[in-house]
């Protein structure tokens, strides 16, 4: 399998950072990590492997980048407001870098997001911030509001909230989103989400499908039993919606 690292110096983020490729042709696949993840957990995780006969066969070619989420919404020692403003600088990085990037590497034209737990907000959220740039979006175990408390998970932002919070949280814009022009792109869009009907996170997921379906939004929403949100749960799911 073609594999290939890449680092270099962001100026959106002000620091190095670190990627992985996988595959030399197909479909670019946008993968984020885990909550404060890294760029090679996609590969510890076995996923890579479970995509192997895709990638090899020019069908699809992962970039897997890294977070920062220890310096945005996990990062307890600054305040919220500070937490959501790293948050928007790592969007530009991937949108003015790491999209850039790939097109440069690949010119094939569709684009999938794609992510596990954090990962999926990361992969739905900037997926229908900027449906533009997108073909599909492939969500795992995914939180699409990190704002509320849900079980033993805290909400991120200590009961703060301004408009950077509302605009990066899919359960609050997506049920008021009267954009056309946002909502034809949408609509053009295949769209996979997926959870464990034990999840914590299975009502955001609902929520989530609910205002899709409120606004003509076409997707699936796969409900998996048990938890579903360890490593070999998405070993099984990546090569049925991927």
């Amino acid at each position: 399998m073609h594999r290939e690292y890449h680092k270099w110096f962001s100026p959106n983020l002000n620091r190095d950072m670190e990627l992985l490729v996988f595959g030399h042709a197909g479909a670019r696949v946008l993968v984020f990590p885990t909550r404060r993840g890294r760029f090679y957990e996609y590969e510890n995780f076995g996923l890579v492997s479970a995509l192997a006969d895709r990638i090899d066969n020019g069908w699809l070619q992962l970039f897997c980048v890294d977070s920062v989420d220890r310096e945005s919404i996990y990062n307890r020692y600054v305040p919220p407001h500070d937490r959501i403003r790293r948050h928007n600088q790592y969007e530009q990085y991937i949108l003015n870098e790491v999209l850039v990037f790939s097109r440069l590497k690949n010119p094939q034209p569709f684009m999938i997001a794609h992510g596990c737990s954090l990962g999926a907000y990361h992969a739905v959220n900037t997926a229908f911030r900027h449906p533009q740039w997108f073909g599909k979006v492939v969500a795992f175990s995914g939180r699409y509001d990190l704002s509320a408390p849900v079980g033993e998970f805290r909400g991120l932002f200590d009961d703060y909230y301004d408009d950077d919070i509302y605009f990066h949280s899919p359960n609050h814009f997506m049920p008021n989103l009267t954009d056309e022009q946002l909502l034809t792109q949408l609509r053009r869009m295949q769209i996979t989400l997926t959870i464990g009907a034990d999840d914590p996170f299975l009502g955001s997921n609902v929520a989530l499908s609910q205002a899709l379906a409120d606004k003509q939004v076409s997707h699936e929403l796969f409900v998996w039993d048990g938890r579903a949100h360890q490593a070999d749960d998405w070993q099984k799911m990546a090569p049925l919606y991927l």
